[in-house]
């Protein structure tokens, strides 16, 4: 890739980006957007106050940039998203942490090094980047221990920051727990392969007696779980808002229709009487499934046992209940709001197959996808390219259109292909027969970060390397060890593009959340009644597409940190805008529908200690390519080193993630017996865990709030 395609492709994405935030800036002063780029303060009731002159909501500002970056705490978003928002921040505070020194230390050390070694490699053709990277180093040369040397201090600072991490995470995650004591899951946990009693034809009896047979001071009660398809489905058919929008549009049409007023209001009387007709059989119906003889019928193996104190639930959880392994198989139930009741009709038996057909549709997916960016690739290499399709070369006819191709068409395409890859994986990890839901992001996390490592850092790797070495290797079959030194470097012009894109015009869009201005704008050109007010866009905070791509970027600046010290910068600017972007997406936008007090960190850890590790393997085969054996024996150590890190932080740490100490349980309950809370608590935590589609229905129209939520 030559300079103009980089230079082009910074250009492109650095004036999109500044184009995006500008219209970002002017489109949030909008009252019409507040559902769009207000929707978590929308739900929360908090009262959002806009510029009372026109003319000030049209002038782009910067404002909210210096509210993200400066205004906003690490205790703020504690105290109103929970340890799991943080985790996010965190994740892009340790990117920039991490790279600002690796940055000084690879422009200020190894820069210089690797660009004096052209003029000792003279007959070599060199690219933008090739000029700066560890290739133009001679083999043999002493300099590569300057390599080694900040190889062995990158690795170093990335575990210190790493246990610095862990650590900190792990008190807050402490402290969090301390403060959430008194939710249900702390008293419950979540029974399944219960046995049918015989005698009754009932899983329900089964559960009273086994639990107060064994733990007959400590049971308190139990929930049973239903099959309840056919109650969801009408619960979810509710007919009432169908109503309230025909009488609406019939107000709304009322003076506009060229019909009589006395045929109007007839025609549309009789549309909603039919309506509510249908209503009202709907919630008799509901009533009558919801009693307590068709129920039995519906009985699942599953339930939720509640007991008298934490520290009895969490021994229930732990224990194994019964001889046969797959019965009264206990664990401790999630949060009530992160329970995934449709995971709870798969029968912890068959979870396994769930599991593996998961494991197999997923490995599948990443194989063949790595057709497409093997494609991208092609456009990359362009000079490759010409040879193997002559037709490529129409592309030199329009002046500047050959850098364009070659430096921002493939990171765009590559992103465009990849952009779905997440919500397949979330849809996939849906049905591996979870409990909770954040089980299944964080299983999709895991997914999509060995795709996009198998994808778009491997097979990008390999592709462009064979791309550019499959005629030398032909050829000349002995140089093949100093054409693939040469080759792991060659995609670091790539990456840089790549960083760009992901970055600038990545979180760019995502701050402007384009998709969803489309969609208020159709829905607003159809509604007819205008002064209705907007429902807020509330998602939930989509950790499945945030931790795996930026994880990413830290693995690919880790290993290109002694490699090709130039991409480092670009990663700088890249996590700095995220940090800013993310920050205002978690205040003003996301909702946070569960909190497992920083579950995801122990897989972020996992993830950044495989970036240190490949970085660590690449650097003992390039060091062997360069002839330096003694410095490809001297990061053995080092690797050994890191996994030895790896073992320390799961015994210092893991435990404290998958397990709720006991102590802590058995202090918090002799302090709320002090209080006289106890009962209390567990009393509402059965209550807690009743099936949403056992609740009581109710159709009523809410009425809308007489305080304007929104100024204007």
């Amino acid at each position: 890739m030559n300079p103009h395609s980089i230079l082009a492709s910074a250009a492109i994405n650095i004036g999109l980006a500044l184009i995006t935030l500008t219209l970002f800036s002017i489109l949030k002063k909008q009252p019409s957007n507040a559902c769009i780029y207000y929707a978590h303060r929308l739900s929360q009731c908090q009262y959002i106050p806009f510029d009372n002159s026109t003319i000030q909501r049209f002038i782009p500002s910067i404002s909210w940039i210096s509210k993200a970056a400066f205004h906003v705490t690490e205790d703020d978003i504690l105290q109103s998203h929970g340890l799991d928002a943080l985790v996010i921040i965190r994740l892009f505070k340790f990117g920039i942490k991490f790279f600002i020194v690796c940055s000084l230390v690879g422009l200020a050390v190894l820069l210089p090094i690797n660009y004096d070694g052209v003029k000792e490699v003279r007959d070599k053709s060199y690219s933008t980047m090739d000029s700066f990277t560890i290739s133009n180093v001679r083999r043999g040369s002493r300099r590569l221990w300057v390599h080694f040397a900040c190889l062995c201090f990158i690795s170093f600072y990335g575990m210190y920051l790493l246990y610095k991490e862990y650590e900190e995470i792990t008190i807050r995650r402490m402290q969090q727990l301390q403060n959430l004591k008194h939710r249900p899951d702390r008293f419950t946990v979540i029974v399944r392969e219960i046995p049918l009693c015989i005698e009754h034809e009932a899983r329900d009896c089964c559960v009273d007696h086994f639990f107060s047979k064994h733990y007959p001071n400590t049971y308190y009660s139990y929930q049973m779980v239903y099959n309840t398809d056919y109650l969801d489905e009408l619960v979810t058919k509710s007919l009432a808002r169908k109503i309230e929008d025909l009488r609406e549009t019939s107000i709304a049409k009322k003076s506009k229709s060229k019909l009589s007023l006395f045929d109007f209001s007839q025609q549309k009387t009789s549309k909603v009487a039919l309506l509510e007709e249908k209503l009202h059989a709907l919630c008799h119906k509901i009533h009558q499934l919801q009693c307590k003889d068709m129920l039995n019928k519906k009985e699942l193996p599953v339930a939720f046992v509640t007991f008298k104190s934490r520290s009895n639930a969490a021994v229930a959880a732990q224990l194994q209940q019964h001889s046969h392994p797959l019965l009264w198989v206990t664990e401790l139930a999630p949060e009530p709001r992160d329970i995934s009741w449709r995971n709870l009709r798969v029968s912890y038996r068959v979870v396994p197959l769930y599991r593996l057909g998961v494991l197999i549709v997923a490995s599948l997916l990443t194989v063949f996808f790595a057709i497409p960016v093997t494609a991208v690739q092609g456009i990359a290499k362009y000079e490759k390219l010409k040879k193997w399709f002559p037709p490529a070369m129409a592309v030199q006819l329009i002046p500047g259109l050959n850098s364009i191709v070659t430096g921002y068409l493939p990171s765009v395409v590559l992103k465009g292909f990849i952009y779905v890859v997440p919500f397949a994986m979330f849809a996939m990890a849906k049905v591996a027969g979870c409990v909770a839901r954040s089980k299944e992001e964080i299983k999709a996390c895991n997914m999509v970060f060995y795709f996009l490592v198998g994808n778009v850092f491997f097979v990008s790797v390999l592709s462009g390397s064979l791309l550019d070495t499959i005629g030398n290797f032909i050829s000349h079959p002995k140089a093949i060890p100093s054409q693939l030194a040469t080759a792991v470097t060659a995609q670091a012009d790539f990456f840089v593009t790549y960083i760009l894109t992901d970055g600038l015009s990545g979180f760019s869009l995502e701050v402007l959340q384009p998709g969803l201005l489309i969609w208020d704008t159709l829905k607003s050109c159809c509604t007819l009644d205008h002064r209705r007010v907007k429902s807020p866009y509330l998602y939930s905070l989509p950790y499945f597409r945030i931790i795996p791509f930026v994880c990413l970027s830290i693995l690919i600046g880790m290993v290109y940190a002694v490699v090709a010290p130039l991409l480092l910068p670009f990663l700088i600017v890249y996590f700095c805008l995220g940090y800013v972007v993310y920050i205002n997406q978690i205040q003003d936008m996301y909702a946070i529908t569960y909190e497992t007090c920083g579950q995801y960190w122990p897989y972020i850890h996992h993830y950044i200690l495989l970036a240190i590790i490949l970085m660590q393997i690449t650097m003992i085969g390039l060091f062997g390519l360069k002839l330096k054996p003694a410095a490809s024996i001297s990061t053995i150590p080092l690797l050994l080193s890191t996994l030895m890190f790896n073992e320390y932080c799961k015994m210092r740490f893991l435990p404290y993630f998958h397990h709720y100490s006991l102590k802590d349980a058995a202090e918090n309950d002799e302090f709320d017996e002090k209080c006289g809370v106890l009962e209390f608590h567990y009393e509402n935590a059965i209550n807690a865990y009743c099936p949403p589609s056992l609740l009581p229905v109710s159709f009523a129209a809410s009425e809308s709030s007489s305080t304007p939520l929104v100024s204007s």
